[in-house]
């Protein structure tokens, strides 16, 4: 993963050499301005506690509640739907509309716990694209802010059992690097498109027993998010 992250990080810093060097295409065809993007999009969850701070001396009794080995567990799958700007042949926006359901579970000692139940986040994410000028075949890299907008959660079974009546997770700002290449077919307006992004993006967690707040901790969710699709300019 680190080396994958390197990889997207490298390509990033180097876009900007890359363009300078390589020429664009004459012959390219004129294209819309618009383009929107159908995708199928997996999730992949890279999140852990960063801080606990502050549990209740009630249960602090609950060790293994306490510790900070935990993630969300697991790795979603949904539609995404894509929708670009282009300025010039080779700057754009873009931004992205899904939703992804995860559950918060415990690891190491805590492997089989259940913290958070059914949390749903919409990552609604805006990124300043550059095309590199390769001729028909476009890769791109971008980067942009994030907002998670984290909804729907609710005590996990390990949790409940311990007291935990409702759970909230905050809705926070982080940014996004994404890399990718979008690919005609044919000489039609279509064309295949296949993105990375990685998200750094965090948010704050309250467990409580009934109006108590028994136990806050800090989560770095920064997930891959990876997507394979069509898109059609106009």
């Amino acid at each position: 993963m680190k080396k994958i992250l390197r990889r997207t990080l490298g390509l990033c810093l180097a876009a900007p050499v890359l363009a300078a060097a390589v020429p664009a295409f004459a012959d390219d065809a004129p294209a819309g301005k618009w383009q929107v993007k159908l995708l199928y999009t997996a999730v992949l969850a890279d999140g852990k506690i960063s801080e606990v701070k502050s549990i209740n001396s009630g249960l602090a009794e609950n060790a293994a509640f306490a510790s900070p080995q935990t993630y969300a567990s697991n790795n979603a799958f949904t539609p995404t739907l894509a929708v670009e700007y282009f300025f010039t042949p080779n700057i754009s926006v873009e931004t992205i509309a899904g939703i992804t359901a995860h559950h918060v579970n415990g690891s190491g000692s805590l492997d089989g716990t259940n913290l958070v139940n059914h949390v749903m986040i919409i990552p609604a994410t805006l990124t300043a694209k550059y095309h590199l000028p390769l001729g028909p075949i476009k890769p791109y890299v971008g980067v942009g802010p994030t907002w998670f907008l984290v909804m729907g959660e609710r005590p996990g079974d390990t949790a409940a059992a311990l007291g935990v009546t409702k759970t909230s997770l905050s809705s926070q700002i982080g940014v996004a690097v994404q890399a990718g290449v979008d690919v005609p077919i044919g000489k039609t307006p279509y064309s295949l498109s296949f993105d990375a992004k990685k998200y750094w993006v965090g948010t704050t967690a309250h467990f409580y027993a009934g109006d108590t707040d028994v136990l806050t901790t800090t989560h770095k969710l920064n997930p891959w998010v990876l997507s394979a699709g069509v898109a059609y300019r106009f």
